[in-house]
């Protein structure tokens, strides 16, 4: 089950990743290294830029490359030259992390690093201890001096090859780092241990996404399971390793000027918000800050463009307006009762007797809404429990059915052809205990987000 601060973090839905750093500078995805800090010379630097623009789509906060592949350091370091400080940028005397910090506590976002564990600049890597030593002094650095960090970001941890340094990583004590230090913050890698990566950098959660993996054998950066495995979760995992699904607006992760023309297209963002975020993954939105130091204007407008999306499709819950009741009610009880799934409280929900696996809620509405969407959640703190369910709808007197899936877990929202409904009945069909759901919401989207040639 998912300790308090993962509950947290499946409640933010969607948040930035800003890969700004050396590579901004040089063109490149993967610098070397051998970089000299004098490219690093953004123009115009504005942190608060970033956190307005972020603020303003609603997304929750925001991830910044600190220290990517080539060792290049955002912040001031004890411990490394190669960094900030040596470039000419603010007179040696800027701070990237400083400034974000303090540009995230101003807008309400919360703020996380990514710190990457393979360093090509330092000839401490491959060094083990040693290097372990200067990685942790990096992390310290993070931690304590840019007040609370929501998430740890941990990269691929080597692409040297075979023949490259080879780094034996204390990742016990890495995480242990972490704790003591950031103890609210979440960390994130292929296998875990607090998020997991999705399998792919397309933002695309798998249909069935179990928020469970079992990590044993496996190692950060070093081998992971397979990405099918990482994709959908697995139902009988041994630890809660949710799903995060990293995506760049852009086709690539740094700032290129000839991409200023590719940003993603509302109906490409959309489709990956609701193959994320619809189907119970967090959603990691990387915006390339250009050589400005600045969200550029195409990626600040489409991102407006979606959030404006999303706030005319889910702008009214038509739910509360009906009257809810369920084959099964644990112990006949109120605390348990239907009616729950409407009050738009996660620490309430309809929940089923032991024994039972199939069950069904319905919704019945006095007079028949027009809708072609629902969003389903279960109260986490329980676990995940439903492995298959179908939402029916009453229309002109028959039952259709409009959906169907088999994980629910944070949310999941599934669209169907627009209907007017006189009812709609989720039916569960298989759970791995006795099902309960916090929340069921139906919605309408306004015609301009509907298929062709569909009509509610």
């Amino acid at each position: 089950m998912p300790s308090a601060s993962q509950r947290r973090w499946h409640g933010l839905e969607t948040y930035a990743f800003v890969h700004f750093n050396m590579n901004t500078f040089t063109g490149r995805e993967w610098g070397e290294g051998t970089e000299d800090p004098a490219l690093f010379q953004p123009s115009a630097l504005d942190c608060f830029q970033w956190a307005r623009v972020c603020k303003r789509a609603g997304l929750k906060g925001i991830i910044l490359t600190a220290k990517h592949h080539d060792g290049f350091c955002l912040w001031p370091s004890d411990v490394t030259a190669h960094d900030v400080a040596s470039s000419p940028w603010r007179g040696g005397r800027g701070d990237v992390l400083g400034e974000l910090s303090e540009a995230c506590r101003a807008e309400g976002l919360l703020f996380g690093v990514y710190l990457s564990p393979w360093d090509r600049n330092s000839p401490l890597y491959g060094d083990s201890a040693r290097y372990n030593d200067h990685y942790v002094a990096q992390l310290e650095e993070l931690l304590t001096r840019y007040g609370p960090v929501f998430e740890v970001w941990w990269d691929g941890a080597c692409g040297e090859g075979p023949n490259g340094r080879r780094q034996v990583y204390d990742w016990e004590r890495f995480q242990s780092t972490v704790r003591r230090l950031q103890p609210g913050a979440v960390i994130f890698s292929d296998v875990g241990p607090d998020v997991r990566w999705i399998g792919n950098e397309r933002g695309i959660a798998g249909e069935t996404n179990w928020g469970m993996l079992s990590p044993a054998g496996f190692e950060p950066g070093l081998g992971a399971p397979a990405l099918e495995v990482l994709n959908e979760g697995q139902e009988s995992g041994t630890d809660w390793i949710p799903g995060e699904c990293d995506v760049s607006i852009r086709p690539g992760w740094y700032y290129h000027a000839d991409q200023d023309s590719a940003v993603k297209t509302l109906a490409e963002l959309l489709e990956i918000w609701h193959a994320s975020v619809g189907r119970g993954a967090n959603l990691l939105l990387n915006l390339p800050v250009d050589r400005r130091g600045l969200v550029h204007e195409n990626d600040a407008a489409r991102l407006l463009e979606l959030r404006a999306a999303l706030d005319a499709i889910y702008a009214l819950d038509l739910a509360p307006r009906a009257l809810a009741r369920a084959t099964n009610v644990r112990g006949n009880h109120a605390r348990f009762g239907a009616a729950n799934v409407l009050d738009h409280d996660a620490d309430t929900y309809w929940g089923t007797d032991d024994d039972v696996r199939t069950c069904a809620l319905e919704l019945e509405f006095r007079s028949p809404v027009a809708c072609d969407r629902i969003r389903l959640e279960e109260p986490l703190r329980l676990g995940q429990r439903v492995c298959a369910f179908v939402v029916e709808v009453r229309a002109a007197g028959e039952w259709r059915t409009v959906a169907r899936g088999t994980t629910i877990g944070a949310r999941r929202i599934l669209v169907f052809e627009p209907v007017q409904a006189e009812a709609v009945r989720v039916r569960v069909d298989s759970a791995r205990a006795c099902p309960a759901l916090s929340g069921v919401e139906l919605f309408c989207s306004p015609s301009e987000f509907h298929p062709p040639g569909r009509q509610p």
